[in-house]
């Protein structure tokens, strides 16, 4: 029997061993046919489910040689064109934002992190040390030194961490910033920072501003600086001069 054949005689036949293993009700029409080598096809019919519009039953129906008829081969659903599936699974790693740990939660780092090198290179490049047993040394040899640290900033830590800050709320590109009397750089509530990131940023201590207590770009700004000034046409108007009232409590007593 060749492959037209099994596709004249095969479809009913897929469809009553469909029926058997699901039922009636969730099965629909027929709606494709395919050939998935010269003596085996696999049939489509409609899943009528419920929560499960776009999806498609696949019946895979073969010939075996020195067989009339066709052998079931196998039932299964599967996702169409316009099926509603599940996203990719992204690992919890992965997928975790700033914000998201609550108390009690645990981010661990890896070992072979690139943000982080051991203290003794003091932000130099290298490669990371990952034998627990040299990691232990590490540690020994900071506190010995009195660095309190086995591991530091590295480069492309210090540098992903600036441009996160300079692209962020609080570098100088957000409406905030343009709008602002004048920079972070000159404000007086400015709290600068210790080593090379001190040299672009620094942290806001002004409690009435929006920044207060973050870090911000010393050409961030906003209206809370500490030499911001009115304009004058921004100016209450002022007062008018004090008129002397001439009339006293007997004069009032009269009328």
């Amino acid at each position: 029997m060749k492959t037209e054949d099994v596709a004249a005689t095969a479809s009913e036949t897929a469809r009553a061993a469909l029926l058997e293993q699901v039922g009636e009700a969730v099965v629909g029409e027929h709606v494709a046919t395919v050939a998935e080598a010269d003596d085996a096809l696999t049939h489509y019919f409609t899943c009528t489910q419920t929560g499960y519009p776009g999806w498609q039953w696949a019946v895979t129906v073969a010939l075996v040689p020195g067989q009339d008829g066709v052998t079931v081969d196998e039932v299964a659903l599967l996702p169409g064109d316009d099926a509603i599936i599940a996203p990719a699974w992204v690992p919890w790693r992965e997928r975790i934002q700033p914000g998201d740990l609550s108390p009690g939660d645990v981010l661990p780092v890896d070992e072979d992190d690139p943000r982080l090198v051991p203290t003794y290179l003091a932000g130099d490049p290298g490669d990371d040390v990952v034998d627990p047993a040299e990691r232990q040394q590490q540690k020994l040899v900071a506190d010995e030194l009195g660095l309190g640290r086995s591991r530091v900033l590295s480069l492309e830590g210090r540098d992903a961490a600036a441009q996160r800050w300079h692209d962020g709320e609080q570098g100088p590109d957000v409406p905030l910033a343009q709008s602002a009397p004048a920079r972070c750089h000159s404000c007086g509530f400015l709290v600068r920072l210790a080593g090379p990131l001190a040299e672009r940023f620094g942290v806001c201590a002004n409690e009435y501003a929006n920044d207060d207590g973050r870090v911000v770009a010393f050409q961030h700004g906003c209206g809370a600086h500490s030499e911001a000034q009115l304009r004058k046409k921004q100016l209450p108007p002022p007062l008018p001069d004090p008129v002397f009232d001439t009339v006293s409590r007997d004069d009032l007593e009269q009328f």
